[in-house]
């Protein structure tokens, strides 16, 4: 894979190495090279110099939603290097807008975190003791722990703004927020400073501390750091540090009413947790001369961090902004943050992919500069390779149609043997109940057939998969003329290892005994967008919801998924690969489609 920060992601060298895994032979985590990314070789490079006696990690996300595919990115890059390099990563919550943070947020974002690299990278993570405000790490395993929070550096952060005041590099502003906007200037169009510019040290010290007090309501004032009006960077003209709101927090209750930006927090929280490599998305490129300059001008813990930026993820059909995954749910179009149709890390998991199955996507797509977009089908690729290792192999039918094998005797039963995997025979086989009653899928059953059709027809014959070979005899309609059931002979001779068992059959089809069936509702869900930009033109991503994006049917299973677990994974054979729905109870299965076995949607790109 390319180091070169600008090259573009190298794709198709995860397929090839994923698809080594198709077989069943090897995982694909297994069969996948160790990453090599810039930023890698950068901490490599800064190992060999000795600059950092431990390379220390962070990923800090604000709580203002639910983790989605792009942070596993980022989990996975920040954690990877961490665990390659014998350092740690700590979790931060960057806290700094009380207005739309929540516990809900903090407590889904630590589970995901810890599903994401349990087993994984789960001994480099670090927290810190409930209480402590100074930064200082523990293992995230030992009692009384909890996430690093930037809030819990507010009265420092406090301190570090006085500092800058009487070093006259802050000062107190009364512009309102569409009036710093416009003073601000553009790239293309000067600054001009704000009239409160040159208030005097102790006329800001005092208007700052009146700030903290809570004298003064929302929005009258601001602290602005004293840079430079005309900088060629508009993050340099006298940014915000921090403003006055006076809303309870999340974490600190009612003890602060003027927070500080997320510019303001970023590079000084790194700083006192001693981070060494501060990895942020390609967007905060323009901030680090903001980061370093707060860095310079402050007497921060030596050595001091540095920040490095690579392309987020984008990924086709799919939207990622928090505030339109909101949308999405506060305006019911899904059932919530863990829709197992939303690209949430909640979500994702919920709709049966492992956390092998994303951290193998995700650690091996690559890291640059490159500002591309990865096609969803590499994500379902590496889904797909995943299952296809792991999965159980069941029989289910989602759309039944009633078979008679009129020669099989009436009130028999034998059991089967069936296959759990065929990539791993030490799984062995299970016993599935066959009698003369049956239901097989409705498609495959054509009663006027098209070409190269090798399913059941009238008067053909099909092989149902494990048991008999059997041919229809006759078809039986309602009164509306719609097939409600097939009339059918079996050749008892067969099943495996009988005389007629070797008999040239080109199709084979699966089955479940209708007297042993369970039912369960089965939910088939797709991609939530219909277009691979749901942006595109700037039009509504909401106007290309795919409508189809989840059915619900009831199917008939073969009985031992009675006895299904939420953590194993299911192969319904032929169909798809499905796992056990958390609204599971006693009686009343529910699973969840996680992936068809092939890419649907590639062929109906084809056909144009």
């Amino acid at each position: 894979m390319s180091t070169d920060p600008n090259a573009a992601p190298a794709t198709s060298e995860f397929n090839r190495d994923i698809a080594k895994s198709v077989d069943g032979t090897v995982s694909s985590a297994q069969a996948a090279p160790a990453p090599s990314d810039f930023i890698r070789d950068i901490v490599a490079a800064d190992i060999a110099s000795e600059k950092h006696a431990q390379i220390v990690t962070r990923f800090p996300p604000e709580p203002n939603g639910y983790l989605h595919i792009g942070h596993a990115k980022s989990i996975c890059l920040n954690f990877g290097i961490a665990r390659e390099f014998g350092g740690v990563c700590h979790l931060r919550m960057d806290d700094t807008n009380p207005a739309k943070e929540e516990v809900e947020y903090v407590e889904s974002i630590i589970a995901d975190v810890r599903w994401l690299i349990g087993g994984w990278a789960d001994d480099v993570l670090r927290f810190k003791r409930v209480g402590d405000h100074g930064g200082k790490r523990v293992p995230a395993t030992e009692e009384n722990t909890e996430p690093f929070y930037a809030s819990d550096y507010f009265e420092q952060l406090c301190d570090y703004a006085v500092l800058l005041i009487q070093n006259g590099k802050a000062f107190a502003c009364d512009l309102t927020s569409e009036q710093i906007e416009e003073y601000r200037g553009a790239p293309d169009r000067p600054g001009k400073p704000s009239p409160y510019r040159d208030r005097t040290i102790a006329e800001n010290l005092d208007l700052f501390a009146r700030m903290k007090a809570g004298e003064f309501p929302d929005g009258a004032r601001t602290l602005r750091a004293k840079i430079d009006v005309n900088a060629p960077n508009i993050w340099l003209r006298d940014p915000l540090l921090y403003r006055i709101r006076h809303t309870a927090h999340h974490h600190t209750g009612d003890e602060w009413c003027i927070y500080p930006m997320y510019d303001f927090a970023h590079g000084l929280s790194d700083s006192i947790e001693g981070i060494s490599h501060s990895v942020c998305t390609l967007e905060f490129e323009v901030h680090r001369p903001l980061y370093d300059w707060l860095i310079d001008n402050l007497p921060v813990p030596q050595p001091r961090p540095h920040q490095f930026e690579f392309a987020r993820l984008n990924l086709t059909y799919t939207v990622l902004s928090k505030r339109k995954l909101l949308q999405l749910v506060t305006e019911g179009l899904v059932t919530g943050w863990d829709d197992p149709r939303m690209p949430t890390i909640s979500g994702i998991r919920r709709r049966g992919v492992t956390p092998e199955a994303l951290r193998n996507f995700a650690y091996h797509i690559g890291v640059t500069k490159y500002q591309g977009h990865t096609d969803v089908a590499v994500l379902e690729h590496a889904i797909r390779s995943d299952l296809n290792v792991r999965a159980q192999r069941r029989l289910g039918v989602l759309r039944p149609l009633r078979v008679v094998i009129t020669n099989y005797p009436e009130n028999q039963t034998e059991e089967l043997a069936a296959t759990n995997n065929p990539g791993a025979p030490e799984t062995g086989t299970r016993p599935v109940p066959f009698s003369r009653e049956l239901f097989i899928e409705e498609e495959d059953f054509q009663e006027i057939p098209p070409p190269k059709f090798f399913r059941l027809r009238p008067g053909g014959e099909v092989r149902l998969k494990y048991a008999y070979i059997i041919r229809c005899d006759e078809v039986v309609k309602d009164a509306a003329g719609r097939v409600v059931e097939l009339r059918c002979t079996a050749d008892l001779d067969s099943k495996t290892g009988g005389p007629t068992s070797n008999r040239k059959i080109k199709g084979t089809i699966h089955w479940v005994s209708a007297a042993h069936a369970i039912d369960a509702e089965v939910r088939l869900y797709d991609r939530l967008f219909t277009e691979a930009d749901p942006e595109a033109d700037g039009r509504d991503f909401k106007s290309v919801l795919n409508p189809h994006s989840l059915e619900v049917i009831t199917g008939k299973l073969e009985p031992s998924l009675a006895h299904a677990k939420p953590e194993d994974r299911y192969q319904f054979e032929r169909l798809a690969y499905f796992c056990l729905d958390p609204d599971s109870r006693p009686g009343h299965l529910v699973f969840n489609r996680t992936i068809t076995l092939k890419d649907t949607w590639a062929k109906e790109a084809a056909r144009g």
